[in-house]
């Protein structure tokens, strides 16, 4: 009997879980269409992300080649990915520890606060990148947009550095675990290396 009472607690807690994210998400579109909200919350924003700063850099843009820039993603984007790190849904023990010390408020700050944050593209080789736009566009345009900025959903590709998108590509591509999306999974799963190489190239020059 006790049994059925916890599972029943279980099955009740899901929906106020979802409800919560909701809420924040809502919460998020809020303070974006206030100025005001939304100035308070960058630089709120800027004062949480210390801890960050190290591997994403201060302003987003990461400091080592296979670490993603936070700067310019969508703010919505980025606070599931806050929820899911913070849920264990994705695995990094290091991301994992910090997230579960965020307030939900503090979540919001750092959301908006590296979205506000602008990406420089990087060089590239002009002849992998002329590759590269081919294979975008057939394979990758659909979900990330014509520029590869991403949206609510997907994630921004454009400025993000050559070995980080290489070597994410790849997890996808080869099922390691570390990256499960099906549809990441069907649209890599012909390229090879050098094709992903070339994408790579392109996406890190776009602006």
């Amino acid at each position: 009997m006790r049994g059925i009472f916890l599972l029943a607690g279980l099955f009740l807690a899901v929906p106020a879980f979802a409800q919560s994210n909701a809420a924040l998400q809502e919460r998020l579109k809020a303070i974006g269409s206030d100025p005001v909200a939304l100035r308070a919350a960058v630089d709120g924003g800027k004062k949480v992300t210390f801890f960050c700063a190290n591997c994403h850099g201060e302003d987003g843009i990461s400091k080592t080649p296979d670490v993603p820039n936070l700067a310019g993603q969508n703010p919505a984007y980025l606070l599931e990915q806050i929820r899911k790190f913070g849920s264990g849904e994705r695995k990094d023990q290091f991301m994992q520890g910090l997230i579960k010390v965020l307030k939900d408020e503090e979540r919001l700050q750092v959301a908006h606060y590296y979205a506000s944050m602008p990406v420089p593209p990087s060089k590239s080789n002009p002849a992998l990148a002329a590759q590269g736009k081919v294979l975008f566009e057939k394979l990758c345009v659909r979900c990330h947009g014509d520029k590869a900025r991403g949206d609510e959903l997907y994630p921004r590709l454009a400025g993000q550095k050559v070995p980080y998108l290489q070597v994410t590509i790849q997890r996808y591509r080869d099922g390691t675990g570390i990256r499960n999306n099906q549809l990441m999974a069907i649209a890599t799963s012909t390229l090879k290396n050098d094709d992903i190489t070339a994408i790579a190239n392109y996406l890190t020059q776009l602006p």
